[in-house]
This record gives structure tokens, C-alpha cells and sequence, in this order.
């Protein structure tokens, strides 16, 4: 660091500790309203974490019923979309008739080849046991991947998240999907 910003960062740190001074003598002789200020702060930070919780659960509400809209291809290509998002390469959208349980194949952030089975269900129609052991039949030798997921916008049955969690398929249901497309890159199904 050169003499010019260590005095630069010396008069900052003086500067501050005058200001700190200043508001600290201020609030002793205003001590009332310094409290009432401090009351009324908190009760700001308290109303704006309930308005960013109601805001969130209702955004999740708007985007489980928005992916519900979408057809099964739909759904497939918006799951391909957030792998480009996050740092996918050759992503491609292989779902239909004869797809050996893969809707999207890509090749993740690390190099790995991973497939995703992309389920819109309903809300309440779990996905079942049969689709893990579809997936977990196919995705190594019929499509070359190292992992594979199951999404869905909707939960997994007990048998399917015990099977899933045996044969190391990840599974994404609708909370964490609703992360993943909220930027959380930790919800990913290759996380």
C-alpha cells in the first residue's frame, strides 16, 4: 500500500470516528428522540421482512401456477432454458416418444453429463418409484451420463426418494425447483 492511500485511509478512519463522536454526543442530548428513531427503524426493518415474505410466497404461488400452464414440451424447453442459465453446455432437449427417460441432456458447469426427466405434474400427483427405476435404468448406458435428476413441479412419493437416494439420482420437486429458477444455483440437479 503507498503512503498516499494509507493517508487517505487514516483521514477516512478519523473522519468516521468524529462522525461516530458527533452522533454519539447527539443521541445523549436527544436521548428521547434517539430511542424513538431507533423504534421507529426497527419497526421499518419488521414490516419490510413480512412485505418480502408475503411478496415471495406469493411469487412461488404465481410461478407454480405459470409452469402449470406450460405443455409437457414447454416444460422441458423452460428446464433446458435454466441449465443454459446456469452454465450448461450442449443442452439439448431430446423428450418424446422413445426418449429412454431423458428430456434434456447437457454436460454441467464441471464437464459432467447429466440427465434431467422433466415431470409437470400437479400439484398433489407425486411422482413414483417407477420413474426412478426408468431413469436410473437408462441414463448410463442408453444416454452416457454420469448423473441424472427427475424435476417436477410436484413432491416424489416415499418409495421414489428411497430408491433415489440408493441409486444417487437427485430429485428436484417443486420447492426446489422454485429455488433453482429463483437464481439459487445450489438447487440445480447437478448440485
Amino acid at each position: 500500500m503507498t503512503i498516499r492511500k494509507r493517508s487517505i485511509n487514516g483521514w477516512a478512519a478519523i473522519a468516521l470516528a468524529v462522525l461516530a463522536l458527533t452522533g454519539f454526543r447527539w443521541a445523549l442530548d436527544n436521548l428521547l428522540l434517539a430511542i424513538g428513531m431507533l423504534a421507529l427503524g426497527a419497526i421499518a426493518i419488521v414490516i419490510g421482512v413480512k412485505v418480502r415474505r408475503r411478496t415471495t410466497g406469493a411469487r412461488r404461488q404465481r410461478m407454480a401456477a405459470n409452469l402449470q400452464r406450460l405443455g409437457p414440451a414447454e416444460f422441458e424447453h423452460f428446464i433446458a432454458d435454466l441449465c443454459r442459465r446456469d452454465g450448461c453446455r450442449s443442452v439439448r432437449v431430446v423428450g418424446g416418444a422413445n426418449d429412454h427417460a431423458a428430456d434434456v441432456l447437457y454436460v454441467d458447469p464441471r464437464g459432467r453429463r447429466g440427465l434431467i426427466q422433466a415431470k409437470r405434474y400437479k400439484h398433489g400427483n407425486n411422482v413414483g418409484n417407477e420413474h426412478v427405476q426408468m431413469v436410473n435404468g437408462t441414463y448410463r448406458d442408453a444416454h452416457g451420463c454420469t448423473h441424472a435428476s427427475i424435476v417436477t413441479t410436484s413432491r416424489f412419493t416415499a418409495a421414489a426418494r428411497q430408491f433415489a437416494d440408493h441409486v444417487g439420482i437427485a430429485l428436484v420437486d417443486e420447492t426446489r425447483l422454485n429455488a433453482w429458477i429463483g437464481g439459487q444455483r445450489a438447487a440445480a440437479p447437478w448440485n
